[in-house]
C-alpha cells in the first residue's frame, strides 16, 4: 500500500511558490476539504467583485480539472528548463516554455467540473491509497512534436525506458476501476511530458536520457485558463 504523508513544500519543479497552499495533504480528511472549501469562498468573492464590475462569469462553464500525475525530481527538472531553452534556440520556437511547478505525466483525467467534486476526490483518494508499488525509475529519451494543426505540443517521448511507468498508469486504472472511477480510466495512454506550446513542428529527434525515480503519484487540481496547478493529494511509494 502506498505510504500516507503530509504534502511537503519542496524548491524546483514539485514546488508552485505562486500557491503557497498548493500542497495540502494526502489525507482526504477536514484539512483537505478545509482549503478547498476556502478557496471556493475566496473565488466567490472573486466572483462577486467582477460581477459589480460589469462581468458575469459562466457558473455552467468548467472551472476545474483534476487529474493524477507523477512529476519529475529537481534534477530531472532542471535538465527539461534547459532542454526546453536549447530547443527553443535551435528551431526557433515561440512558445513560452511550460512553468518548472507545472512540469508533469498526466496518467488518467478525472474530467473537468464546476467546482471540486467531493465524491470524485474521495473515489481517487480511495484509488490511490489502495495501490501496493515501490519506487520506478523513468527515462525520457527523445523529443517531438505531437501531430495537429496548431499549436502543437513539444513533449519528451522515451521507448523501454517507460515500461514501468505504462505498467503503474495501468496498476493506478485497474484501482480507479475497484473505486467506482472506471469510466475515467485512460485506456490509451501515451506517456509523455510536455515542454511548450508551438505552430512549429519539431521532428522527432533523441537526447541525452532525462532520469529520475518516480518516489509518488499525486493527484493535480488544475485551474482551467489560469495556467496554475494546486497539488490536492500526493501518495509516496515506498522505497
Amino acid at each position: 500500500m502506498l505510504s500516507d504523508s503530509p504534502g511537503e513544500t519542496v524548491e524546483g519543479c514539485r514546488q508552485n511558490p505562486a500557491m503557497p497552499v498548493s500542497d495540502v495533504s494526502v489525507h482526504v480528511g477536514s484539512s483537505l476539504w478545509e482549503t478547498i472549501e476556502r478557496r471556493e469562498g475566496e473565488w466567490l468573492t472573486m466572483f462577486e467583485q467582477l460581477s459589480l464590475t460589469g462581468f458575469s462569469p459562466d457558473a455552467t462553464r468548467p472551472t476545474d480539472r483534476l487529474f493524477f500525475a507523477i512529476r519529475p525530481s529537481d534534477e530531472a527538472c532542471a535538465q527539461m528548463v534547459k532542454l526546453t531553452a536549447h530547443l527553443r534556440a535551435e528551431h526557433g520556437l515561440k512558445g513560452s516554455p511550460i512553468k518548472p511547478e507545472r512540469l508533469h505525466s498526466t496518467l488518467h483525467h478525472l474530467g473537468d467540473h464546476v467546482g471540486v467534486p467531493r465524491a470524485l476526490v474521495d473515489q481517487a483518494h480511495a484509488a490511490a491509497a489502495s495501490l501496493a508499488v515501490p519506487a520506478f525509475d523513468v527515462a525520457f529519451d527523445r523529443v517531438a512534436s505531437f501531430a495537429r494543426p496548431r499549436n502543437l505540443p513539444l513533449v519528451l517521448r522515451g521507448d523501454k525506458g517507460l515500461v514501468p511507468l505504462v505498467a503503474f498508469q495501468q496498476a493506478l486504472g485497474a484501482a480507479m476501476a475497484r473505486s467506482g472511477l472506471g469510466r475515467r480510466v485512460e485506456a490509451h495512454f501515451t506517456p509523455h511530458v510536455t515542454l511548450l506550446y508551438d505552430d512549429m513542428q519539431v521532428t522527432e529527434q533523441g537526447i541525452e536520457p532525462i532520469v529520475w525515480t518516480v518516489d509518488e503519484l499525486v493527484l493535480v487540481h488544475s485551474l482551467l485558463g489560469q495556467t496554475v496547478h494546486m497539488t490536492l493529494a500526493r501518495w509516496p511509494l515506498k522505497a
